[in-house]
């Protein structure tokens, strides 16, 4: 993971890009990026938004795995806990911490409570995605830490960190540290180094371009017969794909 300082985006654009949801700037993202938009950089299995009114969160992945059913890992690496919190705090954020549980599909335990969402959130996190559970749901609110996870559970097993700023998988996406990631109640988006000057500028032409096209011509049909109102929303998606094809020379959606 690279310095936040040695980051194309300014921590005046990542508050930028928190204004839109994820959906939005993917429809930035799929313009510039040289991955395949039809599968590349979102997660492709369901994942759960606790903390949706939260709205999106952005940051930078900082990555552990844990494996809570297994007590081993407490004895072989007592201080795996100080020394994991000293990574963690080694990187500037915003951060979001993506813990891959290799117990799944099973879950045993929690990584995520009352107590390590308060210390994350004193080192610079702003939230979690997690393919195991979180638990104090209520308690990680009041905390203001949004959680992305499978599911709710009680205790905590023999979570620990087994290793961490290493590649991680979570809900069929892999995420390597320092990848900046965009993340709501719709899922998450790992964004490339190379998108990331591009993204801030691309999400807002494709959401001003909508708004003076197709969402215009949908809701400007008072009075219209069914004929004018499809003509005139052809129309508008005609000139949706033009002004994309003009900026990015691709096709727009419609």
């Amino acid at each position: 993971m690279e310095k936040t300082n040695q980051h194309p985006l300014s921590h005046e654009e990542l508050l930028e890009l928190k204004r839109w949801n994820t959906p939005t700037i993917y429809n930035g993202w799929e313009q510039i990026t040289k991955l395949d938009a039809g599968k590349d950089a979102f997660n492709p299995e369901e994942c759960r938004d606790f903390m949706p009114e939260m709205g999106p969160m952005v940051g930078y992945a900082m990555t552990v795995v844990i494996e809570p059913s297994n007590p081993e890992h407490p004895k072989r690496n007592p201080k795996a806990w100080s020394e994991y919190r000293r990574y963690i705090a080694s990187f500037s954020g915003p951060k979001i911490v993506v813990v891959q549980d290799v117990d799944k599909p099973r879950t045993f335990g929690s990584f995520w409570g009352e107590v390590n969402s308060n210390i994350h959130k004193a080192l610079g996190c702003v939230g979690t995605i997690t393919d195991g559970a979180i638990r104090d749901l209520d308690e990680i609110y009041n905390v203001g830490f949004k959680a992305i996870a499978k599911r709710l559970c009680i205790g905590h097993a023999y979570s620990h960190p087994v290793r961490w700023n290493c590649e991680v998988e979570v809900f069929g996406r892999a995420v390597k540290p320092g990848e900046l990631i965009h993340a709501d109640k719709h899922g998450f988006l790992v964004i490339p180094r190379e998108d990331q000057a591009q993204l801030l500028e691309a999400a807002r032409f494709m959401d001003s371009n909508e708004c003076q096209t197709m969402i215009a011509a949908a809701r400007n049909v008072s009075g219209q017969t069914a004929e004018e109102t499809l003509r005139a929303i052809d129309t508008a998606c005609d000139k949706f794909d033009k002004n994309t094809e003009a900026r990015f020379d691709r096709k727009g959606e419609w």
